[in-house]
C-alpha cells in the first residue's frame, strides 16, 4: 500500500491539473519505458524470435489480470481489443443459452456507454427478443433507488443483464453481487463492463460470478489503447468466436505443423482472443501497468481519492453543486451535478482554460482522480468552479 501520491512516477505536464483518468489513464514512466525498450529490442533481436514468443507474454498478462480480479483460472481470460468486441462475443453466443425463448428481454441501464448498448439490436431481431432499459431515477438517493429498480426488473423474462460496475458518467456504484445473484435465480446471463472500475475499485470474480467481465486497458489499467482483457465463464466454453484465428487452435505454437489444420480450439476462453494478440510492443507495456496496479492496490486508490474529496465536497455544495451520497458512489470517479440550466460543455471549457482537466458527461462534470493527484489539483478544481458558477 502506498502512503504518498505517485506523481513522481508519471511524466504529467507541470502546471496542468489532470483529474481525468476516466477518459484516458496516463502511462507511468515505467510503462513508457517498457514500450521504448520493446521497440529498441525488436529489430536487434528479430532473428531470435521463437514461435513461443507469440504466446508467452500474453500468458503472463493473463496471470496478472487473474490476480487483479481473482478469477482463479487464467484460461478463462482473453486478450480483446475493445469492450464492444467482448459484448459482440456475448451477442454471438446468446442463442446457445438454455431456456432462451422469444419474447424475453435484455436488460440495460439508461445513459449507459454506447459499447454496452449497440451490440443488442441485431441479436434481438434475430432471436425475437426485446430490450428493457432501467432509466436513472430522478431521486436524491439515485444509487439506492436505481439498484432497487434493477433488481425489481430482473425476472423470468430476463435473458441477459448488461451492467457496469460503476456508472461511467456519475460514478454510481451498482450492487453487482446482488444483481448477479438475482440474475442466476432466473437463469439470466450477466455481462459486466468493468472498464471504469477494475484496478481502482475491488472486483472479485469469485464473489460476483459474472458470465462475462470486460475491461479496456487504456483507462484505469493505464495501459495501451486498443487492448483489453475479458473473463468468460463456463457458459462460453465451446462457444462461437468472432474470429477463426490460427492462434486459437491446438498446437498453434508448432509452426512447422500449421498446415496440419486443427479442428480443436485451445481450452476455454482462448478462442475469444483477438487475432494477432501477441502485441509485441504493447503487451510489455500492459504487463508493467498490471504489475503496478497490483502493487498499488484498490484500497490505496480508494482511500487516497476519498481523502482528496473531503474538503471539495463541502465547498462545492455551497455553490449549488450536488453529489451522490458517499456510500453510493466510488471515490475515483465522481459526477458533479451542476445547477439546472448550466451548460456543462462551457463549464468544462472554462475549467480547461484554467488548466483543470475534467470531462463533461451527461448533466454534470465527471472528475476522476488517481494516486498521482494532490490536494493542489482539487483546490484548483474548486477555485475554477467557483469562478465559473458565481
Amino acid at each position: 500500500m502506498l502512503k504518498n501520491n505517485t506523481s513522481s512516477l508519471f511524466s504529467l505536464p507541470e502546471g496542468i491539473h489532470f483529474i481525468n483518468c476516466a477518459t484516458r489513464g496516463p502511462f507511468s514512466k515505467a510503462v513508457e519505458q517498457a514500450g521504448i525498450d520493446a521497440i529498441q529490442q525488436f529489430s536487434p533481436s528479430i532473428h531470435q524470435i521463437r514461435p513461443d514468443d507469440f504466446f508467452e507474454r500474453a500468458w503472463v498478462v493473463r496471470e496478472l489480470f487473474d490476480q487483479l480480479i481473482n478469477s482463479q483460472d487464467k484460461e478463462r481470460l482473453a486478450i480483446i481489443p475493445s469492450v464492444s468486441y467482448a459484448m459482440a462475443v456475448v451477442a454471438r453466443n446468446l442463442y446457445r443459452k438454455s431456456g432462451l425463448r422469444a419474447g424475453q428481454h435484455i436488460l440495460l441501464l439508461g445513459e449507459e456507454f454506447p459499447s454496452d448498448v449497440y451490440a443488442w439490436s441485431r441479436v434481438c431481431k434475430e432471436l425475437s427478443l426485446t430490450i428493457v432499459t432501467v432509466p436513472m431515477p430522478d431521486s436524491e438517493a439515485v444509487g439506492r433507488e436505481w439498484n432497487a429498480r434493477i433488481l425489481e426488473a430482473i425476472n423470468e423474462d430476463t435473458a441477459l443483464v448488461v451492467m457496469p460496475h460503476v456508472h461511467w458518467q456519475y460514478g454510481i456504484k451498482f450492487e453487482i453481487e446482488k444483481i448477479a445473484e438475482r440474475s442466476r435465480t432466473v437463469n439470466a446471463l450477466v455481462a459486466i463492463d468493468g472498464t471504469q472500475s477494475v484496478s481502482a475499485l475491488d472486483f472479485d470474480v469469485q464473489k460476483v460470478k459474472p458470465d462475462m467481465l470486460v475491461c479496456a486497458a487504456y483507462k484505469w489499467l493505464m495501459g495501451p489503447y486498443g487492448m483489453g482483457l475479458a473473463y468468460f465463464g463456463e457458459f462460453f466454453d465451446g462457444g462461437i468466436p468472432l474470429e477463426e484465428s490460427w492462434m486459437a487452435r491446438q498446437e498453434s505454437n508448432l509452426f512447422y505443423k500449421l498446415t496440419e489444420y486443427q479442428e480443436n480450439y485451445r481450452p476455454k476462453a482462448y478462442r475469444y482472443n483477438v487475432g494477432e494478440h501477441s502485441h509485441f510492443i504493447q503487451m510489455p507495456m500492459l504487463e508493467v501497468a498490471l504489475r503496478e496496479k497490483l502493487a498499488w492496490g484498490c484500497d490505496s486508490i480508494q482511500a487516497h481519492c476519498q481523502s482528496l474529496w473531503q474538503q471539495p465536497v463541502q465547498k462545492l455544495a455551497k455553490l449549488g453543486v450536488q453529489f451522490e451520497p458517499e456510500a453510493e458512489r466510488a471515490h475515483h470517479l465522481v459526477g458533479i451535478r451542476l445547477p439546472a440550466s448550466t451548460d456543462v460543455v462551457k463549464v468544462q471549457q472554462a475549467l480547461e482554460a484554467r488548466k483543470v482537466i475534467v470531462a463533461a458527461r451527461g448533466q454534470g462534470i465527471r472528475v476522476s482522480p488517481h494516486l498521482y493527484n494532490t490536494d493542489a489539483d482539487m483546490n484548483a478544481l474548486v477555485e475554477a468552479l467557483a469562478d465559473v458558477l458565481t
